[in-house]
């Protein structure tokens, strides 16, 4: 059995979390006494997650989007207060990685959806500070914007939005997952065919069609659910952990 502690150190070795400048802290947010036996990953550390984990009997909850966000009021109460409550009355420990879990080369969201979406990464892109979170690659074949969108919701069990920008078919692709829509810009002048997101803002649709780069928003939720699999699966093989994935289900 190993410490909170101890699996804290080694994931944030892992994830290299010293290089970003995030938006919330990363690493362990809230601590437990107990020693880690079972490990519940989830997107979200909504309430429902928190309880179907407290169900599951989980010793430490390993999300992408934790607490203590820039701008938000620091006080425990509310919605807060309750959720930070039901984990110390369960002595369940909240590790959350957000920056560092996306741009992570194996274990990362950009890298994992790529996987799923059979994409060959061939370099790095949208900059944060001083750090590159996405990623572009190519597909084997060149396909339509309309193939590309369908494909897209296939693997990912959503409806993916889809902005059209031209007749041009799509062979480089770049990625970056949750509310990245604004590094289109960068997308185009990286010569790419198409971006994938999981957001889209108003003016998302007016950059695609006047830069001509097809644009597809794929889900917040949805683009981000594989990063922390894979980080729970590689914390549980690495510490002989019981492991389990729950999704709480979010259209957005």
């Amino acid at each position: 059995m190993s410490t909170i502690d101890q699996i804290a150190n080694y994931t944030n070795d892992l994830l290299e979390i010293e290089k970003f400048k995030d938006y919330a802290p990363n690493g362990v947010q809230v601590t437990c006494q107990q020693n880690i036996k079972r490990i519940v990953a989830g997107v979200t550390a909504s309430q429902n997650l928190i309880d179907a984990a407290a169900d599951a009997q989980a010793d430490l909850l390993l999300v992408h989007h934790g607490f203590f966000w820039k701008n938000e009021a620091p006080t425990l109460t509310g919605i807060k207060y309750r959720r930070i409550r039901s984990l110390i009355h369960h002595d369940m420990a909240l590790m959350a990685y957000h920056l560092p879990l996306d741009a992570h080369p194996e274990l990362g969201n950009n890298a994992q959806l790529a996987r799923r979406l059979n994409i060959r990464p061939a370099g790095t892109f949208c900059r944060h500070e001083a750090v590159d979170i996405g990623l572009y690659g190519e597909t084997d074949t060149a396909v339509s914007i309309g193939d590309l969108g369908r494909f897209v919701s296939r693997q990912l069990g959503r409806q993916a939005l889809i902005i059209c920008a031209g007749d041009h078919e799509i062979k480089r692709i770049g990625l970056c997952t949750g509310g990245a829509q604004h590094y289109i810009i960068e997308a185009a002048e990286r010569g790419l065919d198409a971006f994938i997101s999981g957001e889209i803002s108003e003016q998302t649709t007016h950059l695609a069609r006047e830069l001509g780069i097809h644009y597809i928003a794929a889900g917040h939720h949805a683009t981000e659910r594989y990063g922390v699999q894979a980080l729970g699966e590689h914390l549980a093989k690495t510490f002989s952990l019981e492991y389990l994935f729950i999704e709480d289900s979010n259209p957005a």
